[in-house]
């Protein structure tokens, strides 16, 4: 198996995770936050696809489907428009407010198809090519790989579990 198909294979099952977390969820359970202080399910979703799209765009020499296929427009959201929710305080994680959840696993699908694609056409040399020089060591495209797949899915475990703690609380 190349490296190349295991990370097909696990971004994949992010998409996964995220469709589980989100189907047949209301825009009132997924924008539920259990506390002022901490995230909704809508705002982990849309972290996670927006650091996926910014990072994976960014390595690829991408548009992001965020700005190229209108979905800023469609979420609304009154953020700047490269706004990927790093460093969200609780004011900017309240504004994250969707009105469905295909909304969320919609534009997750767009970053996954665009991720996909690009995947597709490595080869293990460009595993090794630098992307970003502003680390020590500077990080290659297969650690930046890596480093959103670990992000994503620490986000989507959070996810599931916000949902699991909106569905205990249903009487």
């Amino acid at each position: 198996m190349h490296a190349k198909d295991i990370l097909i294979d696990a971004y994949g099952r992010i998409r996964e995770e995220v469709h589980a977390a989100v189907d047949g969820l209301g825009p009132e359970e997924l924008n539920a936050r259990p506390t002022d202080e901490t995230n909704s399910l809508a705002w982990l979703v849309w972290h996670l696809t927006r650091v996926q799209d910014d990072h994976i765009a960014d390595a690829a020499g991408l548009d992001q489907v965020w700005l190229a296929q209108g979905w800023e427009r469609r979420f609304g959201l009154g953020l700047p428009r490269q706004d990927t929710g790093y460093g969200h305080d609780p004011r900017k994680v309240a504004k994250v407010q969707v009105e469905s959840g295909e909304l969320l696993t919609g534009y997750y699908d767009a970053v996954h198809e665009q991720t996909l694609g690009f995947l597709r056409g490595l080869q293990a040399k460009d595993l090794e090519r630098v992307v970003d020089e502003g680390w020590d060591p500077p990080v290659t495209l297969g650690v930046r790989l890596v480093s959103v797949l670990s992000d994503d899915l620490q986000h989507v475990g959070q996810a599931a579990y916000a949902r699991g703690l909106l569905q205990s609380a249903v009487p």
